[in-house]
């Protein structure tokens, strides 16, 4: 999910559930969140204006999970952009010090036409590193216009680094690539983000490669999340 809530950094940043499995001891569990700047694979999703969430989970012993996800975002020139609902199910654990986690999450946007998309995703993991990668299947976003199937979105991050003090930092970068015909040089881009963690508040600085879809102004960003 495009989560504001989960400040095990590393997954914020890139990845919707990157390691969920990892919780998986609660049957259900709840999250709420704030942040001044709901940023998603290292692109502002609120116009670069602060946004809430909360979402809850559902997660077996076996592995199993699923769950929902709300997030605002924001005004724009148009008004309000309404919210984002992401819903999302997916399997995950841990063999021979190893994590895994693959699954498919949907994105509805209730004010912005023709936006919604779903992406089945895979993700890998080794003590503090880990990769992932998100590819779209499903679209209701015009032809041309990016976002359509075979975008793909490929993620690496290495986290829990101890800073003293309980404050911990996470690294991590991304690449998105589309596949809208004839717009690939003006849609892909790169980013990079570093996170500074303690508790439930998180400090992370940004910066994405100019395109069609982000600006390279260096965002910095300060969050809350809890979960019950």
């Amino acid at each position: 999910m495009k989560q504001l809530t989960k400040i095990s950094l590393i997954a914020a940043a890139l990845s919707p559930t990157l390691f969920v499995s990892q919780s998986a001891l609660a049957e259900v569990s709840a999250n709420i969140g704030a942040t001044t700047n709901y940023i998603w694979r290292g692109v502002s999703q609120s116009s670069d204006a602060a946004s809430v969430s909360g979402g809850i989970d559902y997660a077996a012993d076996s592995g199993f999970y699923a769950g929902t996800w709300v997030g605002s975002l924001g005004d724009s020139d148009s008004g309000f952009n309404g919210t984002e609902t992401d819903f999302y199910l997916g399997f995950g654990g841990e063999v021979a010090g190893f994590t895994y986690d693959i699954g498919y999450i949907y994105y509805l946007y209730t004010e912005l036409d023709d936006s919604n998309f779903g992406e089945i995703y895979v993700n890998a993991g080794f003590g503090n590193f880990g990769v992932g990668a998100a590819y779209t299947v499903n679209s209701e976003v015009d032809e041309g216009a990016g976002f359509e199937g075979g975008d793909i979105y490929y993620s690496i991050s290495y986290g829990g680094i101890a800073l003293g003090n309980e404050f911990e930092l996470a690294l991590s970068a991304g690449l998105y690539t589309f596949d809208s015909d004839g717009s690939e040089n003006d849609y892909n881009y790169s980013h990079v983000q570093a996170d500074i963690s303690k508790g439930d508040f998180a400090f992370s600085i940004v910066k994405a490669q100019e395109s069609a879809f982000a600006d390279e102004d260096i965002k910095f960003v300060a969050s809350w999340s809890t979960s019950f």
